[in-house]
């Protein structure tokens, strides 16, 4: 999240950990939230995993100069597989996230 944070000179993003995210009114599922990103428009409109990362690099400069490679055919479908494998084992990779420390809704704070 820090990251998108520091990518998005213009401010359009507000990276909210699910665990302390609203879900019910964008209609995603805790289940959902803890096995991928989810990006939320203000139209209401909701992608997650790699239809996410997707989108994030169209909205942020210092990505958007890649977001053509989501255009390639069998792109998205490769693209896909390798999010939820990374989403998978995101601890072992350096995630220092509240998100990848807690990891699953046992850990969810009362809302």
């Amino acid at each position: 999240m820090g990251a998108v944070k520091r990518w998005d000179s213009a401010g359009r993003i507000d990276p909210v950990a699910y665990q302390v995210a609203e879900l019910e009114p964008y209609g995603v599922s805790l289940k959902a939230a803890e096995q991928a990103m989810h990006l939320v428009a203000p139209s209401g409109a909701v992608w997650s995993g790699a239809a996410a990362a997707r989108e994030l690099f169209r909205l942020l400069p210092v990505l958007r100069p890649l977001a053509w490679l989501f255009r390639v055919p069998g792109v998205m479908f490769v693209t896909e597989r390798a999010y939820r494998w990374v989403a998978r084992r995101r601890h072992r990779f350096g995630c220092e996230s509240s998100a990848c420390k807690r990891g699953t809704s046992e850990s969810r704070p009362p809302a």
